[in-house]
């Protein structure tokens, strides 16, 4: 550890490599990095050198005691036999990264289960001594440039239980690289006669945009999106209205709109 920090010392900028090994029947019941990974972190850190978190793992990692003394995370999971040439793109510049959690990553372990599509509970997501709220939310994912969206509007905003509409809308790079958005959508159904997820995703779409760019997207809105199992186990649509979101991750919804299901 000594020579890794003296190394940082001598250089521009340090990446620190740090991960998990996970398999069958070894699961953890602590979500940090183990052993002197995290102290390896900050003393490198504590150099003044920038410094990269390059996290191989299969899973979350809380990350409380080193997140705020780094500028960048990448998070790799388990690459394969090409992953050293993708993240050396990545660290170099050489391509804008895009990819979204697929999981939730939370602060700390008593959070856990920690979902975004979970029922309502009628009582709130903080606790005594924590936020609710996660460190990183299903869904979310930065690149080296940023994006703007705008006009949401649907074909039909009112359609019967049998019938489909779709939602379109508009989405810019408004950064200086050309990089990847992945658009999400996402409903909640505002009344319903058995709980549902205060918030599901419906679909994404990765969308490749140059800078300046502006392009169209839409989803298709059809019974199979709206519908749930009721409470006989039958598939249905019940009238009512619909919150249709569209974001960047479950946390960072940009265009909001009602579609109204009829009877």
């Amino acid at each position: 550890m000594d020579k890794a920090v003296e190394l940082a010392r001598q250089s521009d900028v340090a990446v620190v490599v740090v991960g998990i090994e996970e398999g069958e029947f070894r699961d953890r019941a602590m979500l940090a990095l183990p052993g002197r990974q995290e102290e390896l972190i900050n003393r490198v850190a504590a150099t003044g050198k920038p410094v990269v978190v390059v996290l191989v793992a299969g899973s979350a990692v809380t990350m409380s005691g080193w997140l705020d003394n780094v500028p960048a995370v990448l998070d790799v999971w388990y690459p394969g036999e090409q992953g050293g040439n993708a993240a050396a793109d990545i660290l170099f510049g050489d391509y804008s990264p895009a990819g979204r959690l697929p999981i939730t990553f939370p602060v700390a372990e008593g959070q856990v289960p920690l979902v975004y599509n979970h029922k309502p509970t009628g009582r709130g997501d903080d606790y005594g001594d924590l936020t609710g709220q996660p460190l990183f939310p299903f869904g979310y994912g930065l690149s080296y440039t940023s994006f703007e969206y705008s006009d949401l509007a649907f074909d039909s905003q009112r359609i019967s239980p049998t019938a489909s509409t779709v939602v379109r809308f508009k989405v810019r790079n408004t950064g200086a690289l050309a990089g990847d958005e992945v658009v999400q959508l996402y409903i909640h159904d505002e009344v319903a006669s058995v709980a549902r997820p205060v918030t599901e995703l419906k679909g994404f779409e990765r969308i490749h945009l140059q800078p300046g760019e502006v392009k169209e997207a839409s989803f298709a809105i059809t019974p199979e999106t709206l519908s749930m199992l009721d409470k006989d186990l039958k598939r249905v649509v019940e009238p009512g209205d619909f919150r249709i979101m569209i974001g960047s991750s479950s946390r960072d919804i940009r265009l909001r709109g009602i579609l109204a299901v009829g009877k």
